[in-house]
């Protein structure tokens, strides 16, 4: 008996759609987006985290040296930084370019009508968001943001500048919205690492405004452990008054919880999926694993990855 045979066309259609099915499903390849400060080899571990213990294809950091930061200092010549309506091209092009050739390297490393990841680190976030807008953004599925200050500083808090020069008002004005759609998903996460305090006057922040990471040798969800004594706290500490400042810049309150350096409310974006992880530091630099874990920490990574992988 002769085998049945499909058709010719049949076998074409059918081959299409399993590739655009593994297309759609494999893991993709990412782009990291460094922070303001950061330079590329402060995420090279994240990189090859993500290559080699968790699967991606390829992991690609836009290519920025500290120095490169400096050719900000171009928008002091710029009459609207004086004027607080500072928009991020012109300045801005110099990163808005690494990150395209970035993302043109990720996309050779593609399969055909692949997607692409975008995570960006604190400011890059939201330079992502300007990217997408800008650029040819029609591959990119998802955003991840780590620690992003999404939201402009209020206007008209007593002692609040926006340090932005007004470059968050135009991301939130001009910028897509967030959304979480089968076809685009925005993924924003912070971290609550030390809660702030005022200044001046007494606050119910405790000794323990600072939580670390302990994960168990089997792995798992991290759990969650005070490095203090409650009981014998008595008030806010001085670290606590000082992140309480930086936090009071990016959104107008001090006593808030942040990853010490963003406000966990600035981190979160309307229409996309917010999560907050405990114990968890702002950079890189200074981070350690153990001891104050950053967004890419190994006990971290391993918690937020799967949104790339799916």
């Amino acid at each position: 008996m002769l085998p049945l045979l499909s058709p010719p066309g049949r076998l074409r259609a059918a081959a299409a759609e399993a590739n655009a099915v593994g297309a759609a499903t494999a893991p993709r390849p990412a782009v990291i987006l460094p922070g303001l400060g950061n330079n590329t080899g402060d995420y090279a571990r994240l990189a090859a985290a993500l290559r080699d213990d968790h699967g991606l294809p390829a992991a690609v950091v836009a290519r920025v040296a500290r120095p490169d930061w400096l050719r900000n200092a171009a928008g002091l010549l710029d009459a609207s930084y004086w004027r607080g309506t500072l928009r991020p091209r012109p300045v801005l092009d110099w990163y808005l370019k690494r990150v395209d050739e970035a993302v043109s390297e990720a996309r050779e490393l593609c399969a055909p009508d692949g997607k692409i990841s975008l995570i960006g680190h604190s400011a890059g976030g939201w330079l992502a968001r300007v990217y997408m807008e800008e650029f040819d953004a029609s591959d990119i599925s998802l955003l991840l943001t780590l620690g992003t200050p999404h939201l402009p500083p209020p206007k008209g808090v007593p002692g609040v500048i926006d340090q932005t020069r007004g470059l968050l008002n135009y991301v939130e004005e001009n910028c897509a919205p967030a959304v979480y759609t089968p076809e685009l998903r925005y993924v924003c996460i912070a971290g609550r690492y030390i809660q702030g305090a005022p200044l001046l006057g007494n606050t119910a922040v405790a000794s323990d405004e600072v939580l670390a990471v302990d994960t168990p040798s089997e792995g798992g969800e991290a759990v969650i452990i005070s490095t203090n004594d409650k009981s014998t706290s008595s008030g806010a500490t001085w670290r606590a008054r000082f992140v309480g400042q930086g936090y009071k810049q990016v959104c107008g309150r001090a006593d808030v919880w942040g990853d010490g350096v963003v406000p966990e409310m600035a981190a979160h974006l309307e229409g996309a999926l917010n999560i907050s992880f405990d114990g968890v530091y702002h950079s890189p630099v200074g981070a350690d694993d153990e001891q104050r874990p950053w967004y890419g920490s190994p006990a971290i990574l391993k918690q937020w990855v799967h949104h790339l992988l799916s």
